[in-house]
């Protein structure tokens, strides 16, 4: 009976952390895609408004406030680039001290970002650097699509950000509750437990569990851990080091295909209020229009984000061809994956390029449709084509390193104030677009050859019976 109770209370817990683990996701994630929202708000409250200077022209005495747009830029350049670089040090220190000491730590970036911009003011305006930093490093983000709106009913920015550090008891009591102080072991043990508990459970030491099946890995070893660009290679019956995947074709142009993309993404989501401001003649009712039509879409990128597995999984309704691995499937699975984020990202750049205001509602639509294929395609790939092994570490170094290119956001901004308007630079970065295709073709280049490879093998092992039995 006993047993029973404690496999019952086993599944609610599995079920509490699933949904607990998706609204958490939800609704506590994406600083640097509601960014716009976050920055129509900060200038309705004067932040950087001191850098604004009046200058006179032919129509009369304007308002430039270039400058005021240049530091929001830079901000949201320093909080997207602390976003992905501290993906790999993230990494490192959650493999070191486990789970529940890493979520502390996020609960503590967290907090002290949102509390200093709620601390913040018109005159403290400098304080948004560290602050937005510390919430985008924290990882454990309120979804700031919401913020806009809820601005606009009434609720002071300050209150906003109290009410989302007080969020974090939520987040402390999952911590303490629904997830495992240390490591979740893979795959999961029978009878697996975390947590705190009210049954007495039976010891679980998951770094023993850890230790013991990488020692059964070491002796045994694993086919699947051999990456599929390296296969042919004569050493293939070693494991793959860090540093061979690293320097292979495959991470190469992975990291210029993410880091392409998201360099897009990120200099349109940084130039948008300024872009609407120019387009909308500087009417904030419009501007509040488009910019609240942005970060609804920004919502619906939940309902974009199984496409793409479902478009990488769909061999997996077929049986295998002969000679075949599960692994060559799923890497030849992922070419039209590639394919069809680039062409995605292509006509993104192409309307986003477009000075015409209606088109930005399609322009909202593709970007978020292609985000969500973007940073779900990017982990796949590298589960799929690297040792499972190396994962963690592959993709915080992917991260990490598409993050330095991220900071040449700051200067195309720079570039589009000087020339007054950013068309020419949206063609150029429409133009650095077409690199990501080179991908899926190395890819399904690739495929082709180990597809030439496995029929030489075939005719070759058929040769060889046929001479057998001559004999």
């Amino acid at each position: 009976m006993q047993k029973m109770l404690g496999c019952k209370e086993t599944r609610v817990r599995y079920k509490l952390t699933l949904a607990t683990g998706l609204l958490e996701c939800l609704c506590f994630a994406g600083i640097v895609f509601g960014w716009a929202s976050l920055m129509f708000v900060l200038k309705s409250e004067g932040y950087f408004s001191d850098m604004c200077v009046n200058v006179t022209n032919t129509s009369g005495e304007n308002s430039d406030c270039s400058p005021q747009d240049e530091n929001f830029s830079l901000v949201f350049t320093v909080a997207s680039f602390m976003n992905n670089f501290l993906t790999l040090p993230n990494g490192f220190f959650y493999d070191h001290f486990g789970t529940m000491a890493t979520r502390l730590l996020a609960i503590i970036l967290y907090t002290t970002g949102t509390l200093l911009v709620a601390l913040s003011n018109e005159a403290l305006s400098l304080l948004l650097f560290p602050a937005l930093s510390f919430i985008a490093a924290g990882g454990i983000l309120f979804l700031m699509t919401n913020m806009q709106v809820l601005y606009e009913r009434g609720v002071s920015l300050r209150s906003s950000f109290f009410f989302l550090s007080a969020c974090n008891v939520i987040h402390l009591l999952r911590t303490v509750f629904l997830m495992p102080k240390s490591h979740i072991p893979y795959p999961v043990p029978e009878n697996y437990t975390y947590g705190l508990s009210c049954a007495k459970s039976n010891n679980y030491n998951v770094e023993e569990y850890e230790a013991e099946r990488e020692q059964s890995l070491d002796k045994g070893g694993c086919e699947d851990d051999e990456p599929l660009e390296t296969a042919d290679s004569p050493d293939n019956s070693e494991k793959v080091s860090l540093k061979s995947c690293v320097l292979s074709w495959f991470f190469l142009w992975h990291l210029v295909w993410l880091s392409v993309m998201q360099l897009r993404h990120y200099f349109f989501i940084g130039t948008l209020n300024p872009m609407l401001n120019r387009l909308a003649d500087q009417d904030p009712v419009t501007v509040s229009q488009y910019t609240n039509a942005f970060a609804f879409t920004q919502l619906c990128g939940v309902l974009c984000a199984p496409w793409n597995g479902l478009l990488m999984d769909r061999h997996r309704r077929r049986p295998l061809a002969p000679g075949l691995s599960e692994r060559e499937a799923d890497l030849r699975s992922s070419i039209l994956s590639l394919l069809l984020t680039s062409l995605q990202c292509l006509l993104f750049s192409i309307f986003a390029s477009v000075p015409l205001l209606p088109i930005q509602y399609l322009t909202f639509i593709l970007q978020v449709l292609n985000r969500s294929f973007l940073y779900g395609g990017n982990a796949a790939f590298i589960s799929i084509a690297f040792p499972a092994h190396h994962f963690g570490k592959l993709y915080g170094l992917v991260m990490s390193l598409s993050a330095m290119v991220s900071l040449l956001q700051y200067p195309c901004f720079a570039l589009s104030t000087v020339l007054g308007d950013p068309f020419y630079v949206n063609i150029i970065l429409t133009v650095l677009t077409l690199l990501a295709f080179i991908h899926p073709l190395n890819v399904f280049l690739r495929c082709r050859e180990l597809t030439k490879q496995r029929e030489n093998l075939k005719s070759m092992s058929e040769s060889s019976i046929t001479e057998t039995s001559m004999y």
